[in-house]
C-alpha cells in the first residue's frame, strides 16, 4: 500500500515525503563489496560488546549506526525510532500536542521557519530565523530534527523552556511557553474591497482540498467575487495527493501537476482527476522563501500552465522526494529517492520557484542588516544538486531576506506583498475593461 506525503521540517512536519512499501527482496540485496563493508561494522560492535568498560546497548548502538549512515546522504534522508516514526504519523492528520513552530537544521543549528498562527509559540514571540539554542537545559547542537520536535511536543498544559538566540539578541534568551493541542486549520478565506477574494493555505494536510472548496464556495456565494489570491507564504508542505487536488481548483481534469523521476523508480506523472467546479478567474499566487514543497509544486504547476501569476521571493527549494518505509521493529527509514519536476520540466532543487514578479517584502523587512535569515534548501548540509545549473543564483546569499507574515489581526496594510497583489488585480480588472470597450469600437 503506498501513501504519498510531503514532509516539512517542523515541530510541525510537513515538506515532500512518500510513504510507500519498498519490497522486501531490495531491502535485504547487497553486493559483495557491501558485505565486506558490514564486516568492519560486526567486528566493531563485536569489539565493543566484549571489551567496553561498561554493558553497552546492542539496540542503542544499533541505531546510532544506522542515524550515522544516513547522516552521510542528504539532509532529508533519516532513521526514525518506533515513537518517533508515530510522531511522523501524526503530523499529517493537523492535530497534535506542542507549541506549534516549523523548524529545520541549517548548520547543525536548530532554526524556526516559521510559528504557525494562533498557537503558543506564535503568542509567545517566536520568529522566523530564531535559533533554538536549547530544549528546556540541553543545548540542541547536532540534534536531529526529529528528536527536536519529539522533545518540543508533549501533554497539552505542560510547559516546555526554549532558549532562543536572535539577531539584535547580546545574549540568548529563555522562553517558557505552555503546550497546546495543535489543530492547524490549513485554510482561511476572507474578501478584500467586496471583490477579491483571499485564501490563506498554510499547510497541505488531510482534507486541505476539502476545506478550499467550502472556502472558495463562501467566497463565491454572493457572486461579487471577480479574481483571488492564492496564499502560499511560509507553506512548508504536506501531502502530495492534497495538493494535486488543490491544483485541480484551477486546472482542467488530466492535466499535469508535477512528475517525480528517481535513479530507481520510473518517471512518475501526478495528474489532475475531476474537473474544476469554480470559475476561472484572474489569480496571483503569493510565495516566498518560506513556501516548500507541496506549495512550490503547486505554485509552479500553475505557472508553467499561465493559470496565475506568481507573486513574492524565491521559494525554499526543496526538490526531492523522501520514501518512508516502516522497519520490521516499528522504527522507520525515511530516504531520499527521487526528484520532482514541474510540467515543463523545472527541477527546483535548491533554486525554488521564480515569481513572475519579485515583491520583496518591504514594510516589514527594513534592510537586509535588520532582516532575519529565511533558510533555503540551498543552506542544509549535504543538499542534493541540481544538474539544471552550474551554480544557484542566490549561492552568494542573495535574496534570502524575509520575515514571517503579519499576524492574524493586523491591518493588510502592513502587508507589503498582499497590497502588490491587490494592486495587480485591480489593475487587471481596469484592463480588461479598457480591452473590452476597445474592442468594441
Amino acid at each position: 500500500m503506498k501513501k504519498r506525503y510531503f514532509l516539512s521540517a517542523g515541530a510541525v512536519l510537513l515538506f515532500f515525503l512518500l510513504v510507500v512499501g519498498i519490497s522486501r527482496e531490495t531491502r535485504v540485496l547487497a553486493t559483495g563489496e557491501t558485505y565486506e563493508q558490514l564486516n568492519i561494522f560486526s567486528e566493531v560492535l563485536h569489539l565493543v560488546q566484549q571489551n567496553y568498560v561498561e554493558d553497552v546497548d546492542t539496540k542503542k548502538m544499533v541505531y546510532g549506526a544506522v542515524r550515522g549512515m544516513l547522516d552521510a546522504l542528504d539532509p532529508h534522508s533519516t532513521f526514525m525510532e518506533p515513537d518517533t516514526y508515530r510522531e511522523l504519523q501524526v503530523d499529517t492528520q493537523g492535530k497534535f500536542g506542542g507549541i506549534g513552530i516549523q523548524i529545520a537544521v541549517r548548520d547543525k543549528q536548530l532554526t524556526i521557519i516559521a510559528p504557525i498562527e494562533d498557537t503558543p509559540g506564535d503568542r509567545a514571540g517566536l520568529k522566523a530565523g530564531d535559533h533554538i539554542v536549547k530544549v528546556e537545559e540541553e543545548w540542541t547542537k547536532d540534534l536531529s530534527l526529529m528528536e527536536a520536535v519529539k522533545r518540543m511536543r508533549g501533554k497539552p498544559g505542560t510547559k516546555v523552556t526554549l532558549t532562543i538566540m536572535r539577531k539584535g539578541f547580546k545574549k540568548p534568551q529563555r522562553f517558557e511557553i505552555t503546550r497546546a493541542i495543535i489543530k492547524v486549520k490549513s485554510v482561511k478565506v476572507k474578501t478584500i474591497d467586496d471583490e477579491i477574494g483571499y485564501v490563506r493555505l498554510s499547510q497541505f494536510q488531510q482534507d486541505s482540498s476539502r476545506e478550499l472548496g467550502n472556502g472558495m464556495k463562501k467566497l463565491m456565494k454572493d457572486g461579487k467575487i471577480r479574481s483571488l489570491i492564492l496564499d502560499l507564504r511560509n507553506n512548508p508542505g504536506g501531502l502530495l495527493d492534497e495538493a494535486v487536488k488543490v491544483c485541480g481548483k484551477f486546472l482542467n481534469e488530466g492535466t499535469l501537476v508535477v512528475y517525480t523521476k528517481g535513479r530507481v523508480e520510473e518517471k512518475q506523472e501526478y495528474k489532475i482527476k475531476g474537473d474544476f467546479d469554480f470559475p476561472r478567474l484572474p489569480t496571483v499566487v503569493l510565495i516566498n522563501g518560506g513556501s516548500a514543497s507541496a506549495s512550490e509544486i503547486v505554485a509552479g504547476a500553475l505557472q508553467d500552465w499561465g493559470r496565475a501569476i506568481i507573486m513574492g521571493t524565491q521559494t525554499f527549494g526543496k526538490g526531492s522526494v523522501q520514501t518512508v518505509v516502516p522497519l520490521s521493529d516499528g522504527s522507520g527509514l525515511r530516504l531520499t529517492t527521487a526528484k520532482y519536476y514541474t510540467p515543463r520540466d523545472k527541477s527546483i532543487q535548491n533554486v525554488g520557484i521564480t515569481p513572475d514578479i519579485v515583491v520583496e517584502d518591504n514594510l516589514l523587512v527594513k534592510s537586509k542588516e535588520d532582516s532575519p535569515h529565511l533558510l533555503k534548501e540551498s543552506d542544509l548540509k549535504n543538499h542534493l544538486d541540481n544538474p539544471d545549473l552550474e551554480k544557484p543564483e542566490d549561492e552568494d546569499g542573495a535574496g534570502r531576506e524575509g520575515s514571517a507574515l503579519p499576524k492574524e489581526g493586523d491591518t493588510e496594510r502592513s502587508d507589503y506583498q498582499l497590497q502588490e497583489a491587490v494592486a495587480l488585480l485591480k489593475a487587471w480588472k481596469i484592463f480588461e475593461e479598457k480591452k473590452s470597450i476597445f474592442a468594441a469600437d
